[in-house]
């Protein structure tokens, strides 16, 4: 008896709804937009939102540059929750599905929104780069001062985020009070006051987060750290700072 060979499962043809506008476009208004397409194995939906666009509508506007989840840019909401393009698999979604842009950013155009002019804005009000006494006699030649191993995997834990702003669109407080600095900008603040080459106090980092705008203005729904597409510890980092900002006099 010859052995059968098994069949290969029926594609799915997926129907994506995309929320398009373009505000640069004075006739344009929000509406949402269908199309459909063939699944293939293994297909993201950075696959399949670029089929779209070569062979459906070259006006379909979205952001991408690593295709791998490093650089953060292809960050939207997939059925109602924010994620990555580049590493949400079609296979794992149902055949239908909804995309929009993240909310709080300032929309450029269909999925395209301008994260990175929101983090440049929370980076410079947060200031976060090391802050040194005196910069006047700074020797570049000499070698950094040695770090425990245990501080600096500590370190490199929180810069692991990539500015994505899924975080920030999953987080209540944010999406009600544009000040908000939301849980990259508190994780941000914690590398820094963990770094001994930082030389600000407690008392300095207060002036920058210990308000409603700041750690105080977390309403502890964790939404942040639910979505973090790199699974940081966001709650660990947000109770640490707390802690830290409710001990200054």
């Amino acid at each position: 008896m010859s052995e059968q060979i098994p069949l290969s499962p029926v594609a799915r043809t997926l129907e994506l709804n995309i929320l398009r506008h373009n505000p640069a476009d004075p006739a344009s208004e929000p509406r949402f937009e269908c199309f459909e397409l063939e699944e293939a194995d293994a297909m993201t939906l950075f696959i399949a939102l670029n089929e779209i666009r070569e062979n459906q509508d070259p006006s379909l506007q979205f952001d991408f540059v690593c295709r791998a989840g490093i650089c953060g840019s292809c960050g939207m909401i997939i059925n109602g929750r924010p994620g990555l393009a580049c590493r949400t698999l079609t296979k794992d979604l149902p055949n239908k599905i909804t995309l929009a842009p993240l909310p709080a950013f300032e929309l450029i155009g269909d999925l395209s929104v301008n994260t990175g002019k929101w983090m440049r804005g929370m980076s410079e009000r947060l200031e976060t780069w090391i802050h040194r006494q005196s910069l006047e006699n700074v020797d570049i030649d000499k070698l950094e001062d040695r770090m425990e191993p245990e501080l600096a995997e500590r370190l490199y834990e929180l810069e692991r985020c990539i500015e994505c702003g899924c975080c920030i669109a999953a987080c209540g407080t944010a999406l009600m009070h544009d000040d908000f600095i939301g849980a990259v900008g508190l994780n941000q603040v914690t590398r820094f006051q963990l770094d001994p080459r930082d030389e600000r106090s407690d008392a300095d980092f207060y002036q920058l987060v210990g308000d409603d705008s700041g750690v105080f203005g977390c309403m502890t729904l964790l939404g942040c750290e639910d979505l973090c597409p790199k699974n940081l510890p966001l709650a660990a980092q947000i109770s640490f700072l707390r802690r830290r900002m409710a001990a200054v006099k």
